[in-house]
């Protein structure tokens, strides 16, 4: 009973921590109003699709929602369970809210949308105009994945990760890029990525814009169009690179690699995109 007791206390001192409790319908206080602004144009190259969430839903031309908290916590072991919900427009902006609410056994809900079977790509120069959340556990990813995924699965479908952040700890200003793919030598995951930090700020607060340049032969990634990170994708081991990819975005919650939410963290969070632009070349 004593321990019960002690759970009981332990969950509703977690559920209150300091979250904001107000989250009206129709506020906009919380998109920055300063970042910066990618190119509309590149030369030599044409702008093949773009997502600049415009209107009152989500294109379902482009986007599906995946729902509920995938095989052990998304193979990451996150708390949340994603749901259609916590996904909204906002003055032309996209917004997945995570929250700390109790749902179908989870603590924490949020969102994550895919273009799978809708919009993939090979190659390009790809844009994204974000603004991050913050906090002990935030794990927002904007990212891709083989298009044959569903056939092939993970690993061997490769991975692009354009931009990862992991919130709290004073690693709010760093972001990270990188590639997963199956080494054909011993069967094993393999991945190669590199991170920009910035010296005396953080991602916070503002718009950035989170890109790579990827073709047959490399992928480069940049932040507000500054080059941070390659890979060389022509040894023969890499051809997973040589696919078709689709986007994923979302906002997880813990995991592995952020860590859990703590009293520190506060709710909701929000990951913001303001577009994202596909060129290829001419």
């Amino acid at each position: 009973m004593k321990k019960a007791l002690l759970y009981i206390c332990f969950l509703t001192l977690f559920a209150c921590g300091n979250d904001d409790p107000s989250d009206p319908e129709g506020e906009t206080s919380f998109i920055p109003t300063e970042g910066f602004e990618s190119a509309e144009s590149y030369p030599n190259m044409t702008l093949v699709w773009e997502d600049d969430f415009e209107g009152t839903s989500l294109n379902s031309a482009n986007w599906t929602h995946e729902i509920g908290t995938g095989q052990s916590g998304w193979g990451n072991n996150e708390l949340q369970y994603y749901t259609a919900d916590n996904t909204s427009l906002v003055d032309g902006h996209l917004v997945i809210t995570a929250k700390r609410e109790a749902l179908n056994g989870s603590q924490f809900t949020s969102s994550r949308i895919v273009t799978l079977g809708k919009q993939s790509f090979q190659y390009g120069r790809i844009d994204i105009r974000a603004a991050l959340p913050q906090g002990q556990g935030m794990w927002p990813a904007l990212w891709m994945l083989g298009s044959n995924f569903p056939t092939v699965g993970w690993p061997s479908s490769g991975e692009i990760d354009i931009m990862e952040m992991v919130g709290g700890s004073g690693r709010e200003n760093t972001i990270h890029g990188t590639v997963h793919w199956l080494n054909d030598l011993n069967g094993q995951r393999a991945e190669f990525g590199g991170s920009r930090t910035l010296p005396t700020s953080t991602f916070i607060g503002r718009f950035y814009v989170f890109s790579i340049v990827w073709n047959e032969s490399s992928i480069v990634w940049l932040v507000n169009n500054n080059e941070y990170h390659r890979i060389d994708t022509t040894p023969a081991e890499l051809d997973e690179f040589r696919n078709e990819f689709f986007f994923i975005f979302n906002l997880a919650v813990g995991g592995n690699w952020p860590g859990n939410p703590d009293n520190t963290t506060n709710f909701p969070q929000r990951l913001i995109v303001d577009y994202v632009r596909v060129f290829q070349n001419n």
